[in-house]
């Protein structure tokens, strides 16, 4: 979400009169993340205030688009809490703007909650879970962009950069990973437990809006879909525990609320036997995917007018973390049978 292509304000009115949104009051470039230009949009419409948000798309083809765009179309109509883009007078949902490709959706009211506790886990795990199931019939297919594909491509190209130890942990992690895939547990979540996922929601990509007091705040939406594919929900859950339920100084996953937002998920879809055998290898497959990226942006970066790389040092913990203590959402006893997922290649 970094400014890396300006939009003067004409570029933006015009945008705006074509989908009949009102008159522009302000325009502001949003700082944060990596991948795209956004802007806040604020106009004016009969006497009324209305905020939205603008995204140029800097990676993303127009051939892609359309997925993202109508995914979050097709959920927000479902009832699932999320940014619905505007469509113009024939229903288009993409357009151009400053060169690029671009879309304008509602901005969801709140705020971050950047320091969750259960209450606010729960919410993200239930609502994640509607997500899943409403996805189900939606009928666009890309795959995972940032998966296993990205991964093997990618890991060649930051090694150069790598302490002897980092490459070496993530070689075998890679390695590990393509055994995960081969699995016949996975097999069986690409035929049962298999669509469209977030794949990267964060505490800062959902909004919370105010209580009846502080600490029970209520959740009003997922937002930032442009890392969406399709693949296993497993892999959703897990990129959700590594960020809400972690302790950000060591990498350590808080079991307790680990257990509480899987618990809330699964009051809407109960994982399979092959998901719960599953979950320990997909944690440490979602940290490898973010230390990946990271790793990429620090050392192979973008310009843009307003950019802050991560830190790929907390996600190399968090992958060391879930490789150390693997953890199950079931107590051993209590966990179904089957192939559990591949033990060799762990550093």
């Amino acid at each position: 979400m970094a400014v890396f292509t300006e939009v003067s304000p004409a570029q933006a009115q015009t945008l705006l009169d074509r989908l009949g949104l009102g008159q522009l009051a302000s325009l502001r470039g949003i700082g944060a993340g990596i991948e795209n230009t956004n802007y806040f949009v604020d106009c004016t419409r009969d006497g009324h205030l209305h905020r939205y948000v603008l995204t140029l798309f800097e990676r993303l083809t127009a051939e892609q688009l359309p997925f993202y765009l109508r995914l979050m179309q097709h959920l927000a109509r479902a009832g699932v809490p999320v940014p619905e883009p505007h469509a113009d007078p024939a229903g288009d949902i993409l357009f151009s703007v400053a060169g690029k490709p671009a879309a304008i959706v509602d901005r969801l009211h709140g705020g971050h909650q950047l320091a969750p506790d259960l209450f606010h886990c729960e919410q993200v795990g239930a609502t994640l879970a509607r997500m899943h199931l409403a996805g189900r019939s939606f009928a666009l297919q890309q795959p995972n962009l940032r998966g296993l594909a990205w991964w093997t491509e990618t890991a060649p190209q930051v090694l150069p950069y790598l302490t002897p130890e980092q490459a070496r942990l993530l070689q075998t992690e890679l390695a590990y990973q393509q055994q995960v895939a081969a699995s016949a547990d996975h097999a069986q979540l690409r035929e049962q437990a298999f669509g469209p996922i977030h794949a990267d929601l964060f505490r800062d990509n959902v909004m919370f809006e105010p209580g009846e007091r502080p600490g029970r705040e209520r959740l009003t939406g997922f937002f930032d879909f442009y890392f969406a594919g399709c693949d296993t929900w497993l892999f959703d859950i897990a990129v959700c525990l590594n960020d809400w339920c972690v302790d950000l100084p060591s990498g350590r996953l808080i079991e307790p609320r680990a257990a509480a937002f899987v618990a809330a998920y699964e009051s809407v879809r109960p994982l399979s036997g092959a998901e719960h055998r599953l979950l320990p290898a997909l944690l440490r497959a979602a940290a490898l995917r973010f230390w990946l990226s990271r790793l990429y942006d620090l050392h192979l970066p973008r310009e843009a007018a307003l950019l802050k790389p991560h830190d790929p040092a907390h996600f190399e913990r968090v992958l060391r973390e879930r490789i150390a203590q693997p953890w199950h959402a079931l107590p051993s006893d209590q966990q179904a049978p089957g192939r559990a997922a591949p033990t060799e290649g762990s550093p």
